[in-house]
């Protein structure tokens, strides 16, 4: 056996949690929490990367990039992890939006330290089943040693033009051609924002950073995001290693979506509950004597205060000390902490924000903007908020801190935090 084989190799991964300017599609939502931290199923949307990472054998360290402000919340949150997978997790925050390959560039000496034989990147809005192990023996069996591996899916030929695009050796599955966002139709197979890297990865992010410094050096000095640091994987890095017999696609079949907008997060929530059957069947809410009437995948954290005649489900997740009063009817709803829906309301497809009020008899309906469930490779569509001068129907979203009256009818609406409304609303935005 060669030495090789027998010593163990450590491995690290990295999640680009993004800031402050991003995840502008999430408001309200992100005007409460940091979006990574957003709960998707009953837990912030990170700890399912935290949990997946954590799992591969020989993973020492979990360092999240990104440029919000180290706050209380963040903190709390990576304590708590790191005492509940014993796992070393930093935050290392960037003084600017780097972009993707920027960022881990900027710490990549961070990264190389302790000289890990791998490191996986993961973007924080995706949410997957994260075949982490899977895409390390994919990586041994494919290309040179120092290969690296970008997670792909298939998505329809129409979807598709929204993501990056990989185009494969069907044999080899080595990405001949990488496009991100094309024009017109180049390859079904998408990138998934999960990749398997190794530090040779820094010496090709580094040639494109003194690239862009000769390049600004014979330029007009223009605005902040031509710093020579900004580079992004996609565009300046795949697209450059394609067909160099560098970069190969592991192709999954397991579930994956982009968690871009709040009502991606209802739909993530479904594919998580799901997949909970598996992995933890524990978080699932099961019909018990003097408890809710409960219909498929439903999450209940143990402080919600919920009346044995309410009946949630499917795909309900409800946060800690949420109170659900008589006959209170929930289904596709996100209901975040410190909610209170009184008897006989009903939310549908809808988010209700922290420590808000539904009043008696009172309707909260959102419209679904989900995939096609006819079409297996159908991926959630980024829609834009308004279409043709009218505000798209969507989920309903009721910011932190919303009251509603009793029976009204809240109908595909967004409602900005801290508002009292005295009457029903449809098709607006509430400011």
């Amino acid at each position: 056996m060669s030495p090789s084989s027998v010593s163990v190799k450590m491995l690290k991964s990295v999640i680009l949690i993004g800031g402050p300017q991003k995840g502008t599609r999430f408001r309200p939502l992100s005007f409460e929490v940091p979006k990574p931290l957003f709960p998707v199923a009953g837990v912030p949307m990170l700890q399912h990367h935290i949990e997946a990472c954590a799992k591969v054998p020989n993973m020492k360290e979990i360092l999240l990039i990104g440029f919000y402000q180290p706050n209380e919340e963040l903190n709390r949150f990576l304590l708590n992890a790191q005492q509940e997978f014993k796992i070393s997790i930093r935050y290392l925050q960037e003084y600017a939006a780097l972009g993707t390959g920027g960022g881990i560039y900027h710490f990549r000496d961070q990264i190389v330290s302790g000289s890990p034989e791998a490191f996986f990147v993961l973007n924080a809005d995706v949410c997957s089943a994260f075949p982490l192990t899977e895409m390390l023996s994919f990586q041994k069996e494919h290309g040179e040693p120092n290969s690296f591996v970008i997670l792909g899916t298939t998505a329809n030929r129409k979807q598709s033009m929204n993501y990056g695009c990989i185009v494969e050796n069907e044999e080899s599955n080595e990405v001949l051609h990488y496009v991100e966002k094309p024009s017109t139709f180049v390859s079904d197979i998408i990138n998934c924002g999960i990749y398997l890297f190794n530090p040779d990865i820094f010496q090709h992010i580094g040639a494109v950073f003194q690239k862009n410094q000769q390049d600004m050096l014979l330029e007009e000095p223009t605005n902040g995001w031509h710093r020579a640091e900004a580079i992004r994987l996609e565009q300046d890095i795949f697209t450059a290693l394609a067909g160099q017999g560098k970069l190969y696609v592991y192709k999954t079949l397991s579930f994956w979506s982009q968690i871009k907008s709040a009502g991606s997060a209802i739909y993530a929530s479904r594919l998580y509950l799901n997949q909970y059957h598996t992995t933890h069947p524990e978080r699932l809410a099961s019909n018990k004597e003097g408890g809710p009437k409960i219909t498929g995948n439903v999450y209940i954290h143990p402080t919600a205060n919920i009346d044995p005649t309410a009946v949630l489900g499917p795909n309900v997740s409800i946060g800690t000390g949420v109170t659900i009063g008589a006959g209170v009817r929930v289904r596709e709803s996100i209901i975040l902490h410190g909610a209170n829906l009184q008897d006989h309301c009903c939310v549908l497809n809808s988010i209700v924000g922290w420590d808000s009020t539904i009043g008696k008899w009172a309707r909260v309906e959102g419209t679904p903007s989900d995939p096609n469930p006819n079409d297996p490779y159908a991926k959630i569509d980024s829609e834009t908020l308004f279409r043709e001068g009218k505000l798209t129907p969507s989920i309903t979203i009721l910011g932190c801190n919303v009251t509603i009256p009793s029976e009204v009818i809240i109908l595909n609406s967004i409602v900005l935090p801290h508002k009292d409304l005295n009457r029903g609303f449809k098709n607006q935005i509430i400011l």
